[in-house]
Order: structure tokens, then C-alpha cells, then sequence
């Protein structure tokens, strides 16, 4: 198992420069690759600010790649929950930090918006400070 790199993946997802997206392709084919939750974080923040990709886009390829069955993370239902909640109004960074959190007792945030949006979905309390 090897694990890649944001760069990696966003030239799997994107096919934007010939060369390396062939070569991230012929890896992600040939072996079984580790990716961890910083790794999809900021595949999501590239895909949204650099790409422009919606929020919806960004969960669906996330989704479709991370589905794949050669692609391991280390807790793909906390990532899928997210990615779920990303459909849903979240912000894909608090998605994955209150998904993170729902083994705890709560999570705190001065964030309203984030508030109001996760009270309907996660399974965790979110206080506001």
C-alpha cells in the first residue's frame, strides 16, 4: 500500500496536466493507495478555490474516488458522513471537523452559521462560545 499525496489525486480527479495525471493514474490503477483525512481535506479546498467546483461537485468526485476499491482510508465513514453533509449545506472543512468530533460530547464553535446548519445533521451537540 502506498500512500499519495493531495497532487496525486487532484491530477487523478482533474486530468489537468497530461503527463502527471497519466502517471496518477497508472499508480492509483496499479496498487492500492492510502489517503488520509488531511489529504482529502485539502483535495476539497483545491477543488473548490482553485477549480471551482461546487460544494456538490466537490463531494460527488471525492466520493466516486474515494469508492473506489483500491483506495483506503483510515475511517471512511466519518469521511462519507462529511462528504454527506457537504450536500447538505456544510462548508466541507466543518463537515469534516464536526464528523471528526462525534465521539466527543459536544463541539464548540463560534461560528452561528455552522451551528445552525449541523443541528439538523450530526449527532453531536455544537455549542456556540
Amino acid at each position: 500500500m502506498i500512500a499519495i499525496d493531495t497532487n496525486v489525486v487532484i491530477r487523478f480527479i482533474t486530468n489537468d496536466d497530461p503527463e502527471q495525471s497519466k502517471r496518477a493514474k497508472s499508480l492509483i490503477d496499479s496498487t492500492d493507495v492510502s489517503v488520509s483525512t488531511t489529504v482529502i481535506l485539502e483535495a476539497g479546498w483545491v477543488l473548490a478555490s482553485k477549480y471551482r467546483y461546487r460544494p456538490d461537485q466537490v463531494a460527488k468526485v471525492l466520493s466516486a474516488f474515494l469508492g473506489m476499491d483500491n483506495v483506503v482510508t483510515n475511517d471512511p465513514r466519518m469521511i462519507g458522513r462529511a462528504l454527506d453533509w457537504v450536500v447538505n449545506g456544510l462548508d466541507f472543512a466543518d463537515a469534516l471537523h464536526l464528523a471528526q468530533a462525534e465521539a466527543h460530547d459536544a463541539f464548540a464553535t463560534f461560528d452561528r452559521e455552522l451551528a445552525r446548519r449541523a443541528a439538523d445533521l450530526a449527532n453531536i451537540p455544537v455549542r456556540l462560545v
